[in-house]
């Protein structure tokens, strides 16, 4: 009897909120400002036009300009007012795709509790029976379910697009449904590089929109944040033109291609954290800062013929290099299948070395920096990179850096390393050391310094 009457007073105080719970506007606009608490811009306000009126929908926007906010609330409106729809994001690695849903579940909290469920950390339900889901990066996962609407998120970075493409074209044919990709400009071997140069998309409906365009009071960026990023790529205007002008551009002289990083990138693959046990084949490498570099330590795991990038650690500057070696006994003891960590012991680093071993770290070799060997070293990567044999995570930071790397040709033949001044490589050099690491040579005369 008592539990009757509880769910009686659950339904009452359910059917009492639906009455006292605003109608949700038809038009997306008029949701945002009433029902969402925020004022789209000029720009936003058009991206949610041409969503509604087209079928196919395309946006390049520069970084902070609030992408993921307003595509968010599309998704959300065209979920609250189409009954029973299904809405698919994917984008270059399920990491990234579960971050939206995480904007969308933000958005939910504006909204009456009696229209939507639980939020989770891969799907929104509607009680109207939509659900918005985040899937994994694989073509056959959108071929299955029926999906009214895909959203592709930093789709110029999804290695396998053309693929993914295909499956969600076949996908929305059945439904007649929409499509809508967003990203910054990386690659031009791609269907999102396609959709803005190739007439064959021309139904498309696009919005490009630059820094200038949603910069303060006309976007969301604010002068200081600008000013901040245009310091710290100030002498990167490849990564400066794509992230902040959205368009196309990469140096010609530029070691690793973007076309090269992208096809490296294992949609499936994630960071292993501090905690987490790691099993299997391990290789390191650490690559030592300095007074204005940090340290950076990389581990790769081997699997079948190829080399997965499984930690990146990069150490806040200044970091004392007894907190480093802790961490990385920290590390092997934890994964104890570390079988080689390669040190970079230019300059300090023949000391840190020293001490690394002193304290029990056995698989600590040292390699000395010089032209000859870091040569030897990016050689081995990009090789790995080009024998499809290296798979990254899809991160940001990282692919950037490894487009930054610049190289020279010497008068004596020899390949000069650099990267623009006011940016950083320690990712890449700790990268390239873990693959060297794993190279099962024996080390080189006049190459190798190895402590003992």
């Amino acid at each position: 009897m008592r539990q009757r009457q509880k769910q009686k007073l659950r339904q009452l105080e359910q059917a009492l909120a639906e009455a006292s719970a605003p109608s949700i506007p038809a038009d997306p606009v008029e949701f945002c400002t009433r029902i969402l608490g925020f004022q789209p811009t000029p720009y936003q306000t058009d991206l949610i036009r041409k969503f509604q009126t087209s079928q196919f929908t395309a946006a390049r926007w520069c970084r902070q300009s609030g992408k993921t906010q307003t595509v968010a609330a599309i998704l959300l409106h065209y979920a609250l007012i189409n009954p029973n729809t299904c809405i698919g994001i994917v984008g270059p690695s399920w990491r990234q795709t579960k971050h939206v849903i995480r904007r969308i579940n933000t958005l939910l909290k504006r909204l009456p509790k009696s229209l939507y469920e639980k939020p989770q950390q891969t799907a929104v339900r509607l009680k109207n029976g939509s659900i918005i889901e985040a899937f994994p990066n694989n073509p056959e996962t959108i071929r299955g379910p029926t999906l009214h609407v895909v959203y592709a998120d930093e789709f110029n970075f999804i290695p396998n697009d053309k693929d993914l493409y295909d499956a969600i074209l076949f996908t929305l044919s059945a439904t007649n449904g929409k499509f809508i990709c967003t990203s910054t400009p990386w690659h031009t071997d791609s269907i999102f590089w396609r959709i803005w140069h190739d007439p064959a998309y021309s139904d498309y409906a696009k919005s490009h929109i630059t820094h200038q365009q949603a910069t303060e009071p006309n976007g969301p960026l604010k002068r200081e944040i600008l000013q901040k990023i245009r310091r710290q790529l100030e002498n990167d205007q490849w990564r400066w033109r794509r992230e902040m002008v959205a368009e196309w551009a990469e140096d010609q002289n530029t070691w690793l291609t973007q076309s090269l990083i992208i096809a490296c990138i294992d949609p499936t693959l994630e960071y292993a954290s501090f905690h987490e046990p790691l099993q299997g084949e391990l290789y390191a490498g650490l690559d030592l800062g300095k007074h204005q570099d940090p340290t950076a330590l990389a581990v790769l795991k081997t699997e079948e013929n190829a080399l997965k990038l499984v930690h990146m650690h990069r150490f806040p500057l200044k970091t004392p290099y007894a907190t480093v070696i802790g961490y990385v006994k920290t590390l092997c003891g934890r994964w104890n299948t570390i079988r080689k960590i390669l040190v970079d012991m230019t300059g300090v680093g023949e000391y840190i070395l020293e001490d690394m071993q002193n304290t029990g770290i056995h698989a600590a070799e040292g390699i000395k920096f010089t032209q000859e060997t870091k040569e030897q070293l990016a050689n081995n990567l990009k090789q790995l990179m080009t024998e499809k044999r290296l798979k990254i995570p899809y991160d940001p930071e990282l692919i950037a850096e490894l487009n930054a790397e610049r190289y020279q040709l010497t008068k004596e033949g020899r390949i000069r390393l650099t990267h623009p001044e006011g940016t950083h490589d320690d990712r890449f050099w700790s990268l390239a050391l873990a693959a060297y690491a794993a190279k099962t040579v024996q080390p080189t005369p006049n190459l190798w310094v190895v402590q003992k």
